[in-house]
């Protein structure tokens, strides 16, 4: 089924794991998708555009391209680009603090700045930021992802705060643990340990984090802003 209200909208991160099922879930939903990445491709037929969150000039030549594959102004932003360079707060470096923000939280502010200039302009729009679990929940080795996480709920809100009144809303996916690549990874005891504290017993699938992010781009999400949806099995419990 297609969603009533199609919105072209830019996924970034969007070419692999999490960010790719959000790619796929909302083309097939009837919503115009263009990927960003920093090579500038994505898998499954889908197009993309070169981009660096961490760089205001490529966010903005990225939009202003995205535009044009789809010959509209972007309706929709899922900000989920993201990386990880975890290690005890005692020995993680400046520059492993520095770009786990940047990228996380400061990336996902600029995206939504350039988003907002359409979305203002037609008095209509989604934002949904890409957080997790750890943001919520916290983790040890990971200080710097889990403040960029929870970072993204604070601009949520006050997004909602400045936008609501433009029919933009604005909201959180805060997804737990997900079987992707990086999860494939981990030792099987490891494993075990983490399905044994998760109260669904399973790791989540990438369709329920995009259905979730489907949702909110919806018709149906229109009074929806300023949410935290966690889709973690009841791990964070909406924490």
């Amino acid at each position: 089924m297609t969603d009533p209200t199609p919105r072209p909208v830019l996924v970034t991160g969007g070419n692999r794991g999490i960010g790719l099922a959000i790619a796929s879930t909302l083309r097939d939903a009837g919503h115009p998708v263009v990927v960003g990445s920093r090579s500038g491709e994505a898998p499954d037929g889908l197009p993309a555009v070169a981009l660096d969150v961490t760089d205001t000039a490529s966010v903005d030549a990225a939009f202003t391209e995205a535009e044009k594959i789809v010959g509209a102004p972007m309706g929709a932003l899922v900000a989920n680009a993201g990386i990880t360079k975890d290690q005890l707060l005692m020995r993680m470096s400046d520059a492993d603090i520095d770009s786990v923000l940047d990228t996380n939280l400061v990336g996902a502010i600029r995206c939504a700045r350039r988003a907002t200039k359409s979305m203002l302009r037609a008095k209509s729009g989604r934002i949904v930021l890409m957080s997790s679990v750890v943001g919520l929940y916290g983790s040890p080795g990971q200080v710097n992802y889990a403040a960029s996480k929870a970072g993204l709920v604070g601009v949520a809100r006050s997004l909602t705060r400045e936008l609501g009144g433009r029919r933009i809303t604005t909201n959180v996916v805060a997804p737990g643990y997900i079987d992707t690549a990086m999860t494939e990874d981990l030792p099987e005891d490891l494993k075990t340990t983490y399905r044994g504290i998760i109260p669904a017993g399973r790791f989540g699938e990438v369709s329920e984090v995009a259905a979730a992010v489907r949702f909110l781009l919806s018709d149906d999400a229109s009074y929806v802003s300023g949410a935290v949806i966690p889709v973690d099995g009841g791990l964070g419990m909406g924490h």
